[in-house]
This record gives C-alpha cells, structure tokens and sequence, in this order.
C-alpha cells in the first residue's frame, strides 16, 4: 500500500465520487450561514442541512466535499493527548433521496481497498443492533464474514440529534496493530486504545424523530457519510497520530524548529508541541474565513485558541511573535484543498500579529493583578485564591487558569477550582439561556419553512423597476394563506421581483404591490431559503390573492440613492487601498438611500491627511463620470480580471463583476448607478474603530452631501445670530470672544485668591509644634479644594518646614487638604495618613501622597473636632 499524503488523499477522495456522478463542491466557510445552533461548522454534513430536510433543492442529488471543520469540546485535551484537535477536514459523499444503503457500503468498501489500497483483512464494519438489512449487505454483497461485523448500541451506532431526520449507522475500522494495542488478549473493535481506529462512517437517515422516542419512516432517505481525512492518512501512512500524517508533521516540525526543541524528549514540552500545532491551523483557517478575535461568539473561540498557542509558545521559551510563521506553514501545506488561504495570507498573518501583541499587554495586566490577589493572600496567612478572582483573571484579561494555579505553587498556594468552575458554569448557564429557541436547522422557526421549496423567486431588478408578475404565495405573520386583506400584514411572493432584497450590505428595496382593486405596500424585502424572495408589508387597499396578476414597482428615489451609496463603497475600498496598502479587505458594508457605512480590515486609525486623500481620490473618479459595467463570468474568469472577492462569501460558479471603468472591479450581487458621475459627490462624516483589526467610515453621497451642507449652513448662521455677527465674520468673533474669556478667568482667579486669603485670616500666629515639626490647622469656609491647594502652598512657602492643614465647608460639603514638606516628613510626617486620621470626623475619607493629601466630607459640624486632632494624629507619626 503507497503511503499517501493529505493532498493526494482529498484529492482522490473527490475524484473518486465524482466517477459516481457526485457533484464535487468546495468546502463551505466555516461560519454557518441561517443556522443559529452552531457557532462554526462541525462537520460536513452541517452546511447541507437544508437539502437534508427539503427546505432548499440541492443543486444534485449526490454531492461530494471535503469540509474544514472546528470542534472546541475537548479543548482542555488538545496537546495533552494525540488523539484531541480542534481542527480536523472531513471527506464526505451525500446522497438527497437518491441512493441509499447498498450503493454507500458498496463504493465504501471499494475506496478503502481498491483505491486507497487498504488490507481488506485489516477492516472490520459495524451496524446498529437492529439494522438487519446493513448487515445483509456487508455479509452477502461485500462478503464479510458474519463474525467480522460488528453490532453496536444506540449510543455507538445511531445518528440522532434532537427531533427531525435521524437513523441507523454503519462504521468501518481499520486495524493498525498490534504495536499500536492494549496489550490486552481479548482486544477488538470497540476498544478504547489505538489499535482499532474508527475511518468511516456511513450514517442512514431513513427516519423523523418526534425527539421523545418516536420514529416514522421518511419518504426520501438520505446518505450522509463523514471520514476525517487526517485520520484516514494516519492509518495509510502507518503513522502513531493525527500530529504525525505528512502536512501536520511538517508544521510539528516547524514549531520544534522556532522553539529549538525536539519532539518526543520531554512529555510536557509535547504538550505545548502539539497544542500549537493544533491551534494555529484552527486559527488560520478561521482568520481567512473572516473571523476576527473578539470576546464573544465565534471571534471568541479565535482568541482563546489564539492566545493558548500564544501563551503555550512562552512555556516552550519563543520569544517574540511566532504564529505568522507557523501559519505560513499551514498554507504552504493545504493552499492545494484550499487556495484561499493563499490569497488572504497577508491579511492571516496581520491579525495573528495584532493578537499576539494584544495578549502580551493583557497577560502582563493579569500577572500585575495577581501579583496583588497573592499579597493580600499573604497578608491574612491564606494559601487558597478565590475561585471568583482566578476566574476574573481568566474572563477579563484572558489568563488562563493553568498559568494561575502555576504562579501560585511557586508562593506554596493553590486556588479554589471548585469556585472557579463554578463562576464558569454560571456564564455557561447564562450563555445558554440566551440562546434563542431553533428549530432542527437552527434557524428561527418561521411560517416561510411551510412553503413548497420548489418555489422560486427571479430577481428582474438590474434593469428594471417596475415588472408585472404572479403571486405565487401570501403568508400572515403565521401561515400560509390565500389572500391579504386591507390592514392585514403579510408577505407576498412571486415569479419574478424588481425587489432587491436585504443582501451583501445593501438594504432592501421598498415600494408597492398592486392590482386594479387592491394595494399591498412593500416595507422590508428579504431573502428567503431556495431562492425565493419575500415582499413584507401591509395591504392598504383592497384584498390580493394567491394567483393574481400584480404590477411590482420599486420606490425610484429610494432604489437611485441607494446606488449611489453602493457604488460608492466601491470607490471608497479602491481608495482606501490605494492610501493605506493592499492589506485593506471588506470587513462589513451597509448602504441605504440614506447614507454608506463600511468596515475594512485595518489595524490604527487614519489621520486626518489620510481621510482627505480618501475622500479626493473618490470625488475624482466621480468627476471622471467612469462607465459602471456589469457581467455575469465564472469566479475563475472573475479572478484572472483582478476582481475583489468578500471575505467569507460563498460563490456559485458563475458571479457578477462590477467594473467601474480601469479603477474598480469587485465581485457584486448589488445595485448600482450606470456612471459615477450619476453618484454626483461623497463626503466622509467620520472613521471610527469597531473591533480589533477593524474600521469603520460613514460616508453621504449625492442628495445626502448637499442637505449635510444646508444643515451646516443653518448652523452657522444660527452660530452667527447668537454672537450678533454673520457667518463671514464667525472665527474673528469667535477669538475675540475667548480672549475676553480669558480676560474674565484670570480676574476671576485673582478674586477668588484674595476671597480666599480673606476667609483664612491671619493664621501664622496659630502655628503650633509638635516634636520640634511646627504646623498650621485653619479653617477657611467658602474656598473650594483649588483654593485650599493655593493657600496651601502659599502658607508652606511662608513656614519653611513643617505641615499645613486647611479645612473647608462649602455648599454644605467639607474639604480637606494636607501638605508636609521634605524635612517634616524626614521625620516621619505623612500628609496621606493625617487625612486619614481626621476625614471620619466630618463623615468623609481620603488619602494621598506623604507630601499632599486630600478628602472630602458630608457633615460640617465635625470640622472644628478635626482641626482639634491634627496635632495628636500628627504626634503619633513622629
């Protein structure tokens, strides 16, 4: 048997179910599209859900990918063992009613041996307990010998999640050996050492569950095959674990280089070997789905893998940042499944950069924090750290609990664990409970999953905004209907729609819905599962019906200023890459018909010189009225002509390319003007930072930037009115203004001073000496704490040495302030302990520096008690 690689593997997986006429499709992102119940894709059969339950035609009865996945269950494990990842890729073919058990087992067992090249000796099915009819097929057509398959339980052998599509399955196992075994003589399938690895599994699902026990039989049956292609190479290539199949051993091999240690001399050290290697595959793949390090969701599953490899490259003593170069050399081995990751590794590797910086800052904060935590710890003679303050440590400044429990050995302390795992089963629970309720999908359970799927919306809208077509069906806010009449809401749907819906960043169009008696007016149009399109809104007149003829007409004005906005963003990314540098991708966009917003991946924000560039180099090709051409090429086609692809887009074969003359070409589904120079003009409103890595600009064109310059023009002449001048005149009024401010402040103060020197009194007769340090205790009412800290320093440059003590009421609060000069404190004065001391009498509290001190206090009536213990606190410090 050839030991074949990863590439070769997937490579010859695809090709070989494609000679079954499977439809070989690229790997879906890994962020789920309408499916609320997962955070990222798990395997390969959960980007297909809709064709498994019918919501959506497949674009084939049988279809054959192999999906990147991320799993995080058994994150804790990952490193510890060889068996735990957190990224794996999984081969899968899929059959949509088409066929079933004897066909799946057939072409299973005739990969494995005949075209991987399996020991057929060495292979070993399994089937469900009761599914007499898979084992029929693996003994009389495959020709297993009954004693060779196995039969398993529900728990083993039964796919089932919740209610919906479930069924039986069928396992193949490869035995690898005897070096690879328990030792144990009665060792075989079902083992749990290495011996007898799980490759393939054949899942049937032929029946509905009711999620209480209760199964029908479905109509159309389905096959859903899942093979971890690492695990696969593990067992071709004769190799002890997924960390040794060819790819992910060279990226092992790069990080014992980085690290300069080996691998297999030092169990711990592997740990933190294969953690890495693990992680920073996860992280890459992510990354150049468009996921960006966040505290929440998806993003926070990146940072958290992120910073475990970061943290566990300091335990291996790599200093710097490292993981670029290690995802350097996860593209180098996978651009072949997936080139991807090639065309987006500068951006990979800024944000993995960004990150690891990010968690250098935050980790030395935690250390800082804990450094505290064990002081406090120490001081009252406890050797345990609350598990509420590890696990503050771990959700606020990401340490992770490892490092906590390994500082603290070094001071003889452990941490309350149970405490901990507490506080992180309650943000479990809290977690949970917001999630929303989901159907099987794990979409929202709406009325639109009852509607035949066969039932299919053409977008008209490119070039027309008015069409004339057939209802095809009417929903209320909870089913299905007939017809809508005045004042109901509803949704209607037809052949045909001039109705750009929510899409891409752009919203939706609006508009009206009419016949000769009735009027349905169009508020939000959206995109529906199986390419139908939804028109949501209200009749306002009349009553329409399933099956009439109705004229569709788009709000013109709404649909032309929403083109200009979108088309705008295109200029505006070519601008930005023009300014800042090809790193800028499309982060997010929304466009209206009243304004643009539009997120791009970039790491500081821009000065105010790289703003105005922006905005010029956008008016310009506005001005130069650019011919805006749009066609329809395949995505390779559409690549070669340099076009602009989204991060994290799922595209057909075929897209749509919007060419704004020889400066812009960008892949696009949307709108647009037919010339730039219809957009007429763009001004930038502002540029913000919204997440890590990411920016933000809000930007008007056209009728927005002339009605944004009337609303300025008002403003200054209302400016103007209220300074008694004109617009022209506002700057000079304005500086004058300020300098009779000024003027006004400076007399102010000096008023204030001399109020304040009066309210004192003559207080150099009232020094007093306590220990040979002399001191001044005055009260001075009406001053407020700036004034006390100018009498202050007055009175000490008069004393030479000493200390000085004002008190003061004020509105009914108490102030107090402190000062002691360098030679009172030699001897042991301390301006923050006298505040101390005193600010209970008059109900406050402060402190300060030894030099200067202050405090504030709600009960005036103590103020002369607290100038009468100035001398005692005082002599208690000397």
């Amino acid at each position: 048997m050839k030991a074949y690689g990863v590439n070769e593997l997937r490579k010859m997986f695809l090709e070989y179910f494609e000679s079954k006429d499977h439809l070989a499709m690229n790997s879906f992102s890994l962020v789920p599209h309408n499916d609320n119940s997962l955070l990222l894709i798990n395997s390969g059969m959960a980007p297909l859900k809709p064709y498994f339950t019918g919501q959506e035609i497949p674009p084939r009865k049988r279809v054959t990918t192999c999906q990147k996945c991320i799993r995080t269950g058994d994150i804790e494990n990952v490193g510890k063992t060889a068996r735990h990842g957190t990224f794996f890729e999984m081969l899968g073919n899929f059959s949509f009613g088409d066929y079933f058990k004897s066909e799946a087992i057939a072409w299973t067992w005739e990969f494995l041996t005949e075209v991987v090249g399996l020991d057929a000796d060495r292979l070993y099915p399994s089937v469900y307990e009761n599914d007499d009819e898979a084992f029929e097929i693996w003994n009389k057509e495959i020709g297993i010998p009954a004693e060779r398959i196995f039969r398993f339980g529900k728990a083993d052998n039964f796919w089932e999640h919740g209610s919906g599509p479930c069924g039986p399955c069928s396992e193949v196992y490869y035995d690898r050996g005897e070096k690879y075994g328990c030792s144990n003589p009665d060792c075989t399938v079902g083992c749990d050492c290495d011996r007898y690895m799980e490759i393939w599994n054949n899942v049937f699902t032929q029946f509905s569950s009711d999620g209480n026990g209760n199964y029908e039989e479905l109509t159309q049956k389905n096959i859903d095959t899942g093979m971890g292609l690492e695990r696969l190479a593990a067992a071709v290539q004769d190799v002890d674990s997924i960390f040794d199949v060819d790819t992910v051993k060279a990226l092992r091999d790069k990080v014992c280089e980085i690290a300069r240690v080996n691998y297999k001399e030092d169990e711990i050290r592997d740990i933190s070997i294969r953690l890495i290697t693990d992680h920073i595959r996860s992280a890459t793949f992510m990354i150049s789905d468009g996921i960006m390090p966040t505290n929440e969701g998806r993003g926070y599953v990146l940072r958290r893998i992120i910073r475990r490899a970061s943290r566990h490259g300091r335990l291996l003593g790599i200093k710097g940042t490292f993981l670029a170069k290690l995802s350097e050399t996860v593209i180098m081995e996978s651009k072949d499944g997936y080139p991807e990751l090639d065309e987006k590794k500068d951006f990979i590797f800024n944000v993995l950069t960004q990150e690891e910086n990010k968690f250098d800052k935050t980790i030395d904060q935690g250390l800082t924090i804990l450094s505290e935590l064990i002081e406090k710890a120490e001081a009252v003679s406890n050797k345990v750290l609350a598990g509420d303050d590890a696990f503050k440590l771990y959700d606020t400044y990401g340490f992770p609990i490892d490092l906590t429990k390994e500082i603290l050995e070094e001071k003889a302390m452990t941490v309350d664990e149970d405490g901990f795992k507490s506080c992180m089963q309650e943000q479990k629970e809290k977690a949970r409970a917001a999630r929303k309720v989901t159907n099987y999908m794990g979409a929202d359970v709406t009325v639109y999953e009852e509607i035949d799927p066969g039932i299919t919306t053409e977008f008209v809208g490119y070039d027309n905004l008015s069409v004339e077509s057939k209802i095809t069906v009417l929903t209320t806010d909870s089913e299905i209907t007939d017809a809508l009449t005045e004042g109901e809401v509803g949704t209607i749907i037809v052949d045909q729609t001039p109705f750009y819906a929510t899409m891409g960043g752009q919203n939706a169009d609006a508009g009206k819905i009419s016949t000769a008696d009735g009027e349905f007016v169009v508020e939000d149009t959206i995109k529906l599962l199986g390419g139908k399109v939804g028109h949501v809104g209200h009749v306002v007149k009349g009553m329409l019906k399933k099956g009439d003829r109705v004229l569709l007409s788009v709000d013109e004005k709404r649909r032309n200023d929403t083109c200009k906005n979108h088309s705008a963003t295109h200029l505006l990314q070519k601008a930005l890459r023009t300014v800042l540098g090809s790193h800028v991708e499309q982060a997010g966009s929304f466009v209206d018909g009243e304004r643009l917003r539009f997120d791009f991946s970039h790491f500081s924000a821009l000065s105010k010189e790289e703003i105005v560039k922006v905005e010029s180099i956008v008016n310009e090709q506005i001005a130069a009225g650019l011919s805006v051409q749009t066609q329809v090429m395949t995505i390779e086609d559409a690549k070669k002509s340099g076009a602009m692809a989204l991060f994290g887009e799922k595209y057909g074969d075929t897209v749509r390319v919007v060419k704004m003359g020889d400066f812009s070409t960008e892949l696009c589904g949307g709108t647009h003007v037919k010339n730039t120079g219809n957009i007429a003009s763009f001004k930038i409103l502002s540029e913000s930072g919204v997440a890590a890595g990411v920016r933000r600009i809000e930007a008007l064109t056209g009728n927005g930037v002339t009605q944004y310059y009337h609303a300025m023009e008002e403003s200054l002449a209302e400016a103007a009115k209220a300074l008694k001048t004109n617009p022209s005149n506002l700057v000079e009024k304005i500086e004058h203004l300020q300098a009779e401010l000024k003027a006004l402040q400076s007399e102010n103060e000096s008023l204030k001073s001399k109020a304040a020197k009066d309210a004192l009194g003559d207080v150099m007769n009232q020094m007093k000496e306590v220990k040979g340090v002399s001191y001044i205790a005055a009260r001075a009412d009406g001053v407020d704490m700036n004034g006390l800290r100018d009498l202050g320093d007055q009175l000490k440059n008069k004393i030479s040495e000493g200390v000085i003590v004002l008190v003061s009421e004020t509105e009914g609060k108490v102030n107090l302030i402190a000062m002691a000069t360098e030679q009172a404190m030699s001897k042991g004065a301390h301006a923050g302990n006298l505040i101390k001391g005193i600010a209970g009498f008059v109900g406050g509290g402060g402190g300060g520096r030894p030099n200067m001190a202050q405090a504030g206090g709600k009960d005036p009536a103590g103020i002369d008690k607290a100038i009468e213990q100035v001398g005692m606190v005082l002599e208690a410090q000397l």
